[in-house]
């Protein structure tokens, strides 16, 4: 059977390895496994939202209110923005594949940064459009602009702040200098999947969204309930731009295209802020003593702006050796060598979870 020419060399997206496949692989009891690779929220969700989700479980033979009135509301008020400003997803990353779909072609072109979240690239690919990527693996705006006027054809511009998988994050001053020398037809997608770290973290990288939806006609930004708010398993994100961009994507969008379930859930959650600052202050309690660990055993680290931390190794030593001894001990983190680099990310677990990396770490590196 032949297919379309734009799947010819495209990667399937590479997820952290389950639970269950390392179950497999390893013969290690679940309960003996633990995941630091998925940027989850190691406290799991808000009992709030697991009460609600009981309580709605009769309902999941039932579609959900596919107007999404209730969460659409709740997201506006938090913004201060309208109902019509918003769009609900299966995940961010649908959005993502709204945006491209509704953009960019087979004479276009997407811009990225070298090294970010992957679906930038898959999705933009399935358009059939040519993926542009900066020579430094984090955002530099410079590059990006000066890859912007070099070439007239960019649909849309990706700027993921803060940065998956690396954990950086532009100061939100300068991400404002550059979306004012981008042309109005070109998109430019912010994705702050993880920016209520961000922002709790330096209030300079903190975005207003009402402000930039306002000021900025051709930018949309995206957020999620599955970091921050603990729903990964739910899949449900947004998107907020004017009002206009919206009803476009609306035509890409399937009907009922969340569950019941995760509907609910989401409501709940973003009900929650207690849980969810109370969750963001513990990553980065927990977070000084990876900094302090990579000290002292003489490797570097990107300062993270995010759930998670990335370790960068010198060629000494082997990053994905390192991950593949781990990994034989039950532990699950992430390699970044499909990206090029000599680097882990780890997600930033329960001071428990960390306690145990930490010491199986150093109890293999004095074998």
């Amino acid at each position: 059977m032949q297919y379309n020419e734009v799947l010819v060399g495209l990667k399937t997206y590479e997820a952290g390895k389950p639970i269950e496949l390392v179950v497999r692989e390893f013969g290690i009891e679940a309960k003996d496994i633990m995941k630091l690779a998925s940027n989850e929220n190691p406290r799991g969700s808000s009992p709030l939202v697991i009460e609600a989700i009981k309580q709605e479980a009769g309902k999941a033979h039932l579609y959900p209110d596919d107007s999404y009135y209730e969460l659409k509301d709740a997201l506006a008020k938090k913004y201060a923005l309208q109902s019509a400003n918003i769009i609900i997803g299966a995940g961010s990353d649908q959005i993502i594949s709204f945006a491209l779909h509704a953009k960019a072609n087979n004479k276009s072109a997407i811009l990225m940064a070298r090294t970010t979240f992957a679906m930038y690239e898959i999705y933009g690919k399935q358009t059939g459009a040519t993926i542009l990527k900066t020579e430094s693996h984090e955002h530099d705006l410079n590059e990006l602009y000066d890859l912007y006027q070099k070439n007239t054809n960019i649909a849309v511009i990706f700027l993921c702040l803060p940065n998956n998988p690396l954990g950086e994050c532009l100061d939100t001053k300068d991400v404002y200098d550059f979306l004012d020398k981008i042309d109005k037809n070109t998109l430019v997608v912010i994705d702050g999947a993880y920016q209520e770290y961000a922002a709790y973290k330096d209030k300079n990288k903190a975005i207003d969204v009402q402000n930039l939806i306002e000021k900025y006609e051709n930018v949309i930004y995206l957020g999620t309930f599955s970091k921050a708010y603990g729903l990964g398993g739910m899949r449900c994100g947004y998107g907020i731009a004017n009002a206009g961009m919206i009803h476009e994507l609306h035509k890409l969008r399937s009907p009922f295209n969340i569950t019941t379930l995760s509907l609910k859930a989401a409501i709940i959650a973003l009900s929650d802020q207690e849980f969810v600052q109370s969750s963001i202050a513990l990553n980065f309690e927990q977070m000084k003593r990876y900094e302090a660990f990579a000290k002292q055993n003489g490797f570097d680290f990107i300062q993270s702006y995010t759930n998670f931390i990335t370790l960068r190794y010198p060629q000494t030593q082997n990053a994905t050796q390192i991950a593949t001894m781990l990994l034989k001990k039950g532990i699950i983190i992430r390699d970044l060598a499909s990206y090029g680099l000599n680097a882990l990310r780890v997600t930033i677990g329960t001071s428990e979870q960390n306690t145990r990396f930490f010491e199986t770490y150093t109890n293999h590196s004095r074998q």
